[in-house]
């Protein structure tokens, strides 16, 4: 049963990438949702058997490599936080896969973009399930190559290709960083091993426990943790590594939901879940991630105030929120934070299949400034996306208000530089938050219309295929926050067992949170979140001559390029980075070494030079006698010169280097008398 739930999507795939052109869209729609769905049926046993029931389950399939003391086995490991990520995974994903079935039906190439869809589902429970570090990265690399694919579905786009290309290099590095953390794991543990791993990191946390790397010394269990979190940066679109996550809205709406919902964004998160047991001891490392998490969060909350694609503005919410997920585990509250993941899988996949119903109606605008005034058109719709950015927001008693509200209180209550940090700052990307979840339902619902006569005339809600998804959803983003609060973060619950370690240095437990914090506290989510919508209600519907007025000032335009060319991360990439790299690539990598040192020293540039060379020697072949007695008198002399000095040249030569000439003279005395 385990090894299907992780094998079933492949298959799905398979078959939708091999006979699905004989298959058709529907057949191909119909194998890779029934397979996707029986992988959320048995992920539902699998989390009473495991979670529920208190019974850690490991797979040992076959051996993979054994050399020596390195040991990395073929095997599957289910514990709480891996039934709980195939729980999100399966059925965000099953329902993806309906809902893309109507969405989908009038693409030519909709087999491909089943087996695309399935393939990043595949991928996510193998990257969750490895049992080690080398049996996740097929995982976590087949993720980002699936998002690759998805991302380039419609590859004749030219953004598309971008984008895709983007998403690619940007997660490289990351995963760079992944695997150098998993060497320095090996070189310090002897093992990559998850419980090996874990059971060992005490001992190694001492401060005499170092790694060498350019003659320099690091704590070796600060290098082990911060180099997975570049991998964690890289896939969870954090700061410095985040420029990647709006770029990928050029795929299919079902594809954006698919990664900043359930599997791409979710991967970074889950490992550093996964790692707990690594982090505890480092604490510089969870200081870092906590300003990290905190700085995403807010950088994510104000880009996203001034976007105009409908796509664009729900993207960004997945950076900020991921964000807090990051913090959660700096100030060590990982089971805060899985649950916070889970949460917000919900209301974030509603959101974006809720947006694809809408360009969907409006054949295929994404411009929000080109929509308006659709609350009539599309009433069902109208229903469903509130539901998804009041669960955002983190509105009282919805699903995102049991885990974020308990995230600030918790960041309040640890006491610490960083904790404060995290804060302030996710306290005050609450109101942007709002402030852009709101615009984004005024300005496509509410405001006056500014859509083309033909888009009105040809706007339709929802079809029932894509409606059953937004109703689950919507469900699940009211519902599941208030059903799952006590069983994952409830006082004294053994929930996660000892699959997450917080150290009791470390501990910031939820009762003190409750009980310590004051209710001013307990309120600044609630009223930052009201705040941002009474001033996005008034600023977009009220104000408009204002806000018009404020664009076109000096001040005001300034601010809005800032905030619109997502504060030029992008440019300072591309002027500092991007093109240092392609100049050094040109002038160093392909002048230099390709067409210099490799042309002249490869089997070309050798070859090349010594047919240069056997035609210039064979120049000197003038074909008379005593031309060649002269040049073996010659090279006979220098010989000699050469042997009076023997005792000299011996220091520095090889005596047996002598033979050569020797025998050489003889050849040559041979062929001139014959």
């Amino acid at each position: 049963m385990y090894s299907l739930i992780v094998s079933l999507p492949l298959l799905g795939s398979f078959v939708a990438g091999v006979p699905g052109r004989f298959l058709g869209s529907k057949g191909t729609a119909i194998v890779t949702t029934t397979c996707v769905s029986l992988s959320f049926i048995l992920s539902l046993i699998a989390f009473y058997e495991v979670a529920l029931g208190a019974s850690a389950c490991y797979i040992k399939i076959a051996p993979w490599i054994f050399s020596e003391m390195f040991d990395a086995s073929r095997g599957f490991l289910f514990d709480s936080p891996t039934v709980v990520m195939l729980i999100v995974v399966t059925s965000v994903s099953s329902l993806v896969h309906l809902y893309s079935i109507s969405y989908m039906s009038e693409d030519p190439h909709s087999p491909r973009f089943m087996c695309y869809s399935s393939i990043l589902t595949f991928f996510m429970p193998m990257s969750v399930t490895g049992d080690n570090f080398l049996r996740l990265f097929p995982g976590w690399e087949g993720v980002g190559l699936a998002s690759y694919l998805s991302i380039n579905f419609w590859f004749t786009r030219l953004q598309a290709n971008k984008a895709a290309i983007k998403a690619m290099l940007v997660n490289r590095v990351g995963d760079f960083g992944l695997a150098l953390g998993i060497i320095g794991c090996f070189a310090l543990f002897r093992t990559i091993d998850f419980y090996t791993l874990f059971a060992c990191a005490s001992a190694f946390s001492e401060p005499n426990h170092y790694l060498i790397s350019c003659n320099t010394g690091f704590h070796a269990i600060t290098v082990i943790c911060i180099l997975p979190s570049i991998g964690a940066v890289g896939k969870s679109a954090q700061i410095g590594l985040h420029t990647w996550s709006p770029d990928a809205m050029e795929g299919p709406t079902p594809v954006s939901a698919l990664i900043h919902a359930a599997t791409t964004v979710t991967a970074g998160v889950s490992l550093i879940a996964r790692c707990s047991p690594l982090f505890e001891y480092s604490p510089n490392a969870l200081i870092v991630i906590t300003f990290v998490g905190a700085m995403t969060s807010f950088l994510a909350a104000t880009t996203g105030i001034l976007q105009n694609d409908l796509k664009r503005v729900i993207a960004y919410p997945t950076r900020s929120q991921s964000g807090y997920m990051i913090f959660a585990r700096g100030i060590s509250n990982y089971s805060v934070s899985v649950f916070h993941l889970m949460n917000h899988a919900f209301s974030k996949a509603l959101l974006f299949l809720s947006a694809g119903s809408v360009i969907h109606a409006m054949s295929d605008e994404q411009d929000m400034r080109r929509m308006g005034g659709l609350a009539s058109s599309l009433p069902f719709t109208y229903a469903m996306m509130p539901i998804g950015s009041l669960s955002l927001i983190g509105f009282p008693f919805s699903t995102g208000f049991y885990s974020k509200d308990v995230i600030l209180e918790l960041a309040y209550t640890n006491y610490t530089i960083s904790g404060n940090f995290a804060f302030r700052l996710g306290s005050v990307s609450v109101f942007f938050t709002s402030y852009y979840s709101f615009r984004s339902l005024f300005l496509t619902f509410l405001a006056s219309t500014n859509s083309f006569k033909r888009d009105i005339l040809r706007c339709h809600d929802a079809p029932i295929l894509m409606a059953i998804p937004l109703i689950l959803l919507a469900f699940g983003s009211i519902l599941a926050g208030y059903l799952a609060k006590d069983m994952m973060i409830g006082l004294g619950t053994n929930f996660w067992a000892n699959s997450l370690l917080i150290l009791p240095k470390n501990e910031n437990s939820f009762a003190e949170s409750e009980f310590a914090t004051p209710t001013i506290i307990k309120l600044i989510p609630i009223l930052f979140s009201t705040l941002g919508a009474s001033v996005a209600y008034n600023v977009n519907l009220l104000a408009n001559p204002f806000l018009f007025a404020f664009r076109t000032s000096t001040f005001g335009n300034g601010l809005y390029c800032f905030f619109n060319k997502r504060w030029f991360f992008d440019q300072v990439f591309n002027d500092f980075i991007v093109r240092s790299f392609l100049r050094f690539g040109y002038s160093v990598s392909f002048k230099a070494l390709d067409k210099g040192a490799i042309e002249i020293l490869g089997p070309y540039g050798i070859s090349y030079t010594f047919r240069r060379l056997a035609k210039q020697i064979s120049q000197l072949q003038s074909g008379f006698v005593y031309h060649y007695a002269f040049v073996m008198l010659l090279g006979f002399t220098i010989f000699v010169t050469f042997l009076g000095r023997w005792d000299f040249i011996s220091f520095w030569v090889d005596n047996r280097l002598y033979l050569i000439p020797i025998v050489s003279s003889l050849f040559l005395y041979k062929s001139v008398t014959f």
